[in-house]
């Protein structure tokens, strides 16, 4: 069954379009051939917690050591219109008014607008999230739960913030952009699996110890990573990869980590210290480790080895073309939020309450601070930043691999660069299929309605200008 019909693409209407409220915002750069007048400023800063702060939300233990520091890394992207930002964050989640606050002050650093920044996260789960409205939620109700030091949070934010606008002050030329890609082996494994009964299951975790559950296939994975660099002439500047898979290897151990993509960023890093590596997920919220990973901490660098070996190669297999031009275009995406037993405002309400387990309380919060931008009629961005030939677009919340491998499909004449974990308030954002087959994923880490993928779809096809 070909992709288009599983995800209904060829049932897309205009009233579909029309529907999911998409509007357009674009910008144009043509400069003169060759590139001339783009320039691009590389950034990096530390965002590793303090210890002490909490973690995935609170919901692993709190920071106790530092396996290995956390990085915001990017580019600002000059010439034409208006600065266009990419920054991937070594953070679990960035959600509702923390991902305004993130994108506003790199927006005023770049001297750009808000949506005009593609900021993402690499979604490490030992690693903080940031909430603010969901932490001031539990602080209001004299809960001890905790999901974002403001302080912390605000330093991270103008720290990154102020790297980006030095950063431009000695912004290079950019005369050509690099493509390449190669197959990462023994890494991705969708959750999805056939039971005994034949009946599918969807409960293969990033580490998974159950010899039958590894057994099984790989089931719908992207095996490409891909590699996008910016060039001056014949010297590179900054290379941005992206892998769809979920990145931990072990994890809820009160150890800060980037985990193995962030062992194999700083591997290529150390290889050429010259060119900015920067690493973004990609649509991975079905996606995982577990056929390959049982947990054990020796597998962390087994699978960093893995990644970095993909990398690489997707670095020596570059073919550079001249960067003529560069639009940005940014769809408008309503995601209805969820309203089925135990996610009504009134029950999550009644959870903020002592007696109360603490995770629910945390998710509860979580779901509330969602609940009222969506009420009150927010709409996410799906933004794409188009190179003629190339393009990069980013996706909310743990959106599922299908839909990546749909933006793919959409653009079969381009490369493209499909990005996870943009804004994450939205939680997991399944097909149909995921809700018809009962995943059990969608238990809990989900505040999106069913019936969100044909908004899904429509945004890709505006935000990459689909034919």
């Amino acid at each position: 069954m070909g992709l288009s019909i599983l995800l209904g693409v060829s049932k897309l209407t205009r009233r579909d379009a029309l529907g999911a409220g998409l509007a357009l915002l674009a910008g144009c750069a043509s400069p003169s051939p060759g590139g001339a007048g783009f320039r691009i400023a590389p950034f990096s800063a530390d965002v590793t917690p303090p210890i002490g702060h909490p973690l995935l939300a609170g919901l692993c233990l709190p920071a106790a050591e530092i396996a290995d520091p956390l990085f915001a890394k990017g580019f600002v992207l000059l010439g034409g219109s208006a600065p266009i930002v990419q920054c991937a964050v070594d953070w679990c989640e960035i959600r509702n008014e923390s991902h305004d606050r993130w994108r506003a002050a790199l927006a005023e650093a770049a001297g750009t607008t808000p949506t005009r920044v593609l900021l993402s996260c690499v979604h490490q789960h030992d690693a903080p999230l940031g909430d603010l409205e969901a932490d001031r939620i539990l602080r209001a109700e004299g809960l001890p739960d905790r999901i974002t030091d403001p302080e912390f949070h605000e330093r991270a934010v103008r720290a990154t913030a102020a790297t980006a606008r030095k950063a431009v002050s000695h912004a290079r030329p950019v005369t050509h952009l690099g493509l390449g890609r190669a197959r990462v082996e023994q890494v991705a494994s969708n959750r999805r699996t056939i039971g005994a009964d034949g009946t599918p299951r969807h409960d293969r975790m990033s580490a998974c110890r159950d010899p039958k559950l590894r057994e099984q296939p790989e089931g719908t994975i992207d095996p490409w990573l891909r590699t996008i660099s910016f060039w001056d002439g014949d010297r590179p500047l900054v290379a941005l990869s992206s892998y769809a898979t979920h990145p931990m290897s072990y994890y809820r151990t009160g150890k800060v980590s980037a985990d193995f993509p962030g062992l194999a960023r700083r591997k290529r890093q150390e290889e050429d210290p010259s060119v900015l590596q920067i690493y973004a997920s990609g649509c991975s919220g079905n996606v995982i480790a577990g056929k390959y990973n049982d947990g054990s901490p020796e597998m962390r660098p087994v699978l960093a080895e893995r990644m970095h070996r993909g990398m690489k190669t997707a670095w020596e297999s570059t073919e550079r073309r001249p960067l003529e031009r560069v639009s940005f275009r940014a769809a408008s995406l309503r995601l209805e939020p969820r309203g089925a037993p135990g996610f009504t405002v009134a029950e999550l309400e009644k959870k903020l309450d002592p007696a109360t387990p603490a995770n629910q309380r945390v998710l509860a919060a979580m779901g509330l601070s969602w609940r009222k931008r969506a009420d009150a009629g927010y709409r996410l961005d799906v933004p794409a930043i188009d190179f003629g030939g190339a393009q990069i677009v980013l996706l909310p919340g743990e959106s599922y691999v299908e839909y990546q491998l749909l933006a793919q499909e959409l653009r079969p004449d381009q490369f493209v660069m499909a990005l996870g974990y943009g804004e994450c308030a939205p939680g997991y954002i399944p097909t149909e299929r995921h809700w018809e087959e009962k995943d059990s994923n969608l238990n809990d880490w989900c505040w999106v309605a069913p019936g969100a993928q044909p908004a899904m779809t429509s945004a890709l096809r505006e935000a990459l200008r689909s034919p």
